[in-house]
């Protein structure tokens, strides 16, 4: 049975860098309180106009261009965001327009912050079973268009950033390379906890003036129970994956977290004993890009070569549902 190897990585952010000081113009907040509760010192966010399937086809394009194919030898796309081009179709097939490609099936997962990580679970499996050779993997957000930018939503406003990662994944009968395991969860029962309203199909209509003037069209969150759940189950996970492949938090060459809070991140290192040179963070300069962290983080460590062939790299994220998951990939 072949593995998945990850051939090519690729990222693309907006030009536009919102800082801290930009937005304590705009909201009763400052430079300090964000970096001391978030760790972020600024983000880039979209110009008017920009969609999430431009930003992915030139994420995809390096990532194609790294691994040394054309776009036309891809057999399948799976694309995660939150932020949806459009209420429908996917995002997934937009891509596919702006690619050139025709007739590959395009699936997009609403798993939020984990949709790497699921992703990467379901292309894995399609790989390992023969379905298809060639997949890019994509995750893809533009937030910045449906925050609150008053001091009533100053909690999530300061967090969110707009980008893109890609990878091309394809099937390998190379020894010791490749997707180790995936190891994805959920738990509906913290729904409420991180998430938007509206628009919902349980109105009529999708979203009513009242919801409008609510703000229920944007994202809540229950602070300390995300942070409480997210520093025990990201832990959790990378050690599942570890036992599973009968490996200890020793052999980790990298971690790459979801970026979701820098204090999350940090706690989780704690947690595994892990040095500093063997974690890579850049939600300082990006925030919180959801589906996109850790994509993007890759690619940025594979630029900056934190990844030597043979090394193991672990990814863990966890996110809005509750959804979390890991996976352990030989490099």
């Amino acid at each position: 049975m072949p593995r998945t190897a990850i051939i090519g990585t690729g990222f693309h952010v907006p030009e536009r860098v919102v800082t801290n000081h930009d937005l304590a113009q705009w909201m009763d907040t400052s430079d300090e309180w964000i970096r001391e509760r978030t760790g972020i010192e600024e983000r880039r966010w979209v110009e008017d106009g920009t969609t999430g399937a431009e930003m992915a086809r030139r994420a995809c394009e390096s990532a194609l261009a790294q691994a040394g194919i054309d776009a036309d030898e891809v057999d399948a796309i799976v694309l995660g965001t939150l932020s949806p081009d459009h209420f429908f179709p996917g995002t997934g097939v937009f891509l596919q327009r702006e690619l050139g490609l025709d007739g590959i099936p395009c699936l997009d997962l609403r798993a939020q912050c984990t949709g790497f990580v699921y992703g990467l679970s379901v292309a894995d499996a399609w790989i390992r079973v023969g379905q298809y050779r060639t997949i890019l993997l994509v995750g893809v957000e533009i937030q910045s268009t449906g925050l609150d930018l008053s001091t009533r939503g100053r909690d999530m406003a300061v967090l969110f950033g707009d980008g893109c990662g890609a990878v091309v994944l394809q099937a390998t009968d190379e020894a010791g390379r490749g997707v180790l395991s995936t190891h994805i969860h959920a738990d509906g029962r913290h729904a409420e906890v991180l998430w938007a309203d509206a628009p919902s199909s349980v109105g009529h209509p999708l979203i009513s003036v009242d919801d409008l003037e609510a703000g229920r069209q944007y994202p809540r969150m229950e602070g300390r129970e995300v942070f409480k759940h997210a520093v025990t189950r990201m832990p959790e996970a990378v050690h599942e994956a570890l036992d599973a492949q009968g490996l200890t938090a020793d052999d980790i060459d990298l971690l790459i977290p979801h970026q979701a809070n820098l204090r999350i991140s940090q706690m989780v290192q704690k947690r595994l004993g892990l040095a500093d040179d063997r974690v890579y963070n850049n939600i300082q300069r990006y925030g919180n890009t959801t589906a996109a962290t850790i994509p993007i983080a890759l690619a940025e460590a594979v630029e900056q070569g934190r990844l030597r062939r043979g090394d193991l790299l672990c990814v863990v994220a966890f996110g809005s549902g509750f959804t979390w998951g890991s996976a352990l990939i030989r490099w």
